[in-house]
């Protein structure tokens, strides 16, 4: 589907499968593929815009729940909405609250590789039927029922350029009966999701559709063609990816294979550099995850050479660190390889200094963008396969 202030358009193919394209919204043109960074509750923690900017972040995201519960849409609107509230002038993506049922629902919270959960002390949601979904908010204990219609409602009042249908994001172990169950509802409050979008539809923004179905192919197979023949300008990959890596490359693979080839497709909760690299693989164009950001809060430096502490990542927490006079990496330019050593920012982590981490969020905010940059020339070039090679030996 074409929107006047919308579009999207493949520029480059590689062999692999990987591709190249150009996303455009009424607030800037968005290179792909692109990683979204996770302004959850209206902001990059310790950063601002300006440094995300200067970190070369081309779009962010911001979650629909946090925001309705906390200031809430309707201040939002008063101050300008999510662009002039954050000063962030390119493009944002908001979710639709639907992996806020899972995560509350279900007493656990995403790791990077979805599927692997860890536990949380309160689960909030009370009742997940066909209307939509009863939350006990964890700030003051109201209830809260999020339809499809109210999450639409709520994004498009938060002003964001691309938003999300309504949701359930079954866990890993739910039994192939009720992920058929939750498909097919996710599917109706789908259908629900665009039919509001379409009441009040003014062109300022476009709504993508969410593929469904866990791991099992038949149920991705029939998501992919529920959304694709749908009016919906993308389409996102949401739910379970499975118990480990290996699976998530199968089902990310599988979904590239079935998908509507021609519309932009976002990778949801996706965010460490092997994974990214695999769905860049299998044609999809933008990605979003907590992961750089929150790394960067713990210690973790995300570098392309010197992988001693893990792939792709630095702990300068570690004592070896403490009088080393380099650059976190010196081929990068961001601003705290330019002005701080690893051993200031070990110290800085040590004493507790809210700088450290700012620091390295800085740097991992400029290492993603270099990565895409890496993977758009490698593909305008036919050199992907190269590239994960090199990446990955």
């Amino acid at each position: 589907m074409e929107r006047e202030l919308f579009g999207f358009e493949i520029t480059h193919g590689d062999p692999s499968g990987a591709r190249c394209g150009l996303l455009r919204t009424p607030h800037g043109v968005v290179e792909t593929p692109n990683f979204i960074f996770c302004a959850t509750k209206g902001t990059i923690k310790g950063l601002t815009m300006d440094q995300m900017r200067a970190a070369g972040a081309q779009m962010i995201l911001s979650n629909t729940y946090h925001l309705h519960l906390q200031p809430g849409e309707e201040v939002v609107e008063s101050i300008g909405g999510l662009h002039r509230m954050m000063d962030w002038k390119g493009p944002i993506l908001t979710d639709s609250g639907g992996f806020q049922i899972f995560s509350l629902g279900h007493g656990a919270t995403a790791c990077e590789i979805k599927g692997k959960r860890g536990l949380m002390g309160n689960q909030s949601l009370i009742k997940i039927e066909e209307s939509g979904a009863l939350f006990r908010s964890h700030l003051d204990g109201s209830h809260r029922l999020l339809t499809p219609e109210k999450s639409i409602q709520i994004q498009r009042t938060l002003g964001a350029d691309i938003i999300l249908t309504l949701d359930e994001c079954t866990p890993d172990h739910a039994d192939r009966r009720y992920v058929e169950l939750s498909t097919q509802r996710s599917h109706r409050w789908e259908q629900r999701s665009l039919d509001e979008f379409l009441k009040n539809d003014d062109g300022s923004q476009a709504l993508y559709g969410i593929i469904q179905g866990s791991t099992y192919e038949n149920l991705r197979r029939e998501s992919c063609d529920f959304v694709s023949n749908r009016a919906f300008f993308g389409q996102a990959v949401g739910g379970s990816l499975g118990v480990n890596a290996e699976q998530m490359r199968q089902i990310i693979a599988l979904v590239g294979q079935m998908k509507n080839s021609i519309r932009p497709t976002h990778l949801l909760g996706i965010g460490t550099v092997e994974a990214i690299l695999h769905g860049v693989q299998c044609a999809m164009d933008t990605f979003d995850c907590v992961h750089p950001t929150r790394l960067a809060r713990h210690g973790g430096a995300l570098v392309f050479r010197d992988r001693g502490d893990g792939k792709f990542c630095l702990n300068l927490k570690n004592a070896r660190f403490q009088r080393d006079r380099d650059p976190i990496d010196e081929n990068c330019s961001c601003y705290a390889c330019s002005r701080a050593s690893r051993g200031y920012i070990h110290h800085l982590l040590k004493a507790k200094e809210q700088l450290g981490g700012q620091l390295l969020t800085i740097h991992n905010v400029a290492f993603m963008c270099r990565l895409m940059g890496k993977i758009r020339c490698a593909i305008r070039g036919k050199s992907f396969r190269a590239l994960l090679s090199e990446l990955l030996a």
